[in-house]
């Protein structure tokens, strides 16, 4: 199933199902912090820990309920990977490629600002 349309959750308000807004291989940068990164993995709902959604400060603290996204990210500094929540995403329209050095373990290419994913065969 294309992550896109997978279901967010088992139903929204209304009960309509939740659909992720984010593929993997969409770049994508955050709605404050100054980082960007590729999308390498898509949680319907929120799947970290207490602890690390508690260490967030309660005003930008993201609702539980939506999809949470795993990018391989990039600063000014460095590269890392980052959990980060629908609500603070926004595509990334400028085209560049992610310099993250794990980018080519899940990505064969950039091709029209989308990343082609790595086909994986499994042992």
């Amino acid at each position: 199933m294309d992550l896109a349309n997978r279901p967010a959750s088992p139903a929204a308000p209304g009960g309509a199902p939740r659909v992720a807004k984010f593929s993997i291989g969409q770049v994508v940068k955050h709605r404050i912090y100054p980082f960007r990164g590729v999308i390498f993995d898509v949680d319907p709902v929120f799947a970290n820990t207490e602890e690390w959604l508690a260490a967030i400060p309660e005003e930008v603290r993201p609702r539980r309920d939506q999809p949470f996204y795993h990018l391989l990210a990039e600063n000014d500094q460095t590269t890392y990977v980052a959990y980060v929540s629908e609500q603070n995403l926004l595509p990334d329209e400028t085209g560049k490629p992610v310099a993250h050095p794990q980018v080519p373990h899940f990505f064969k290419e950039l091709r029209k600002g989308q990343y082609v994913s790595r086909a994986r065969q499994l042992n």
